[in-house]
């Protein structure tokens, strides 16, 4: 068992939910949170709505699940990325649990 942890802008939540879906990962939580760049680029300095201050809306996502579920996951994300034409890809990454209970 592994901990898949992801994170995307609120935008792709509902795309997210298809690869989890794809994927097989049937049980995952999901929670808000503001997302936040650092740098000087243009998509760092130019918010999503002018005139607010603070992080883009993003989502984050976790599942407890197995690593052959994880790699069908990365495949879907790798090939949703590719095709994007924004700088705010998918990111996931995978965590190993040494205990659970």
């Amino acid at each position: 068992m592994k901990l898949l942890i992801v994170t995307s802008v609120v935008a792709f939540q509902k795309d997210v939910l298809k690869l989890f879906k794809k994927a097989n990962i049937e049980a995952f939580s999901s929670s808000e949170i503001d997302g936040y760049m650092n740098g000087n680029n243009l998509v760092a300095t130019q918010s999503w709505f002018p005139g607010e201050k603070g992080g883009n809306e993003s989502s984050m996502f976790f599942s407890f699940t197995d690593e052959d579920k994880i790699s069908s996951f990365f495949s879907t994300v790798r090939e949703f990325n590719n095709k994007l034409e924004t700088n705010n890809p998918i990111r996931a990454v995978v965590v190993p649990i040494e205990q659970s209970i």
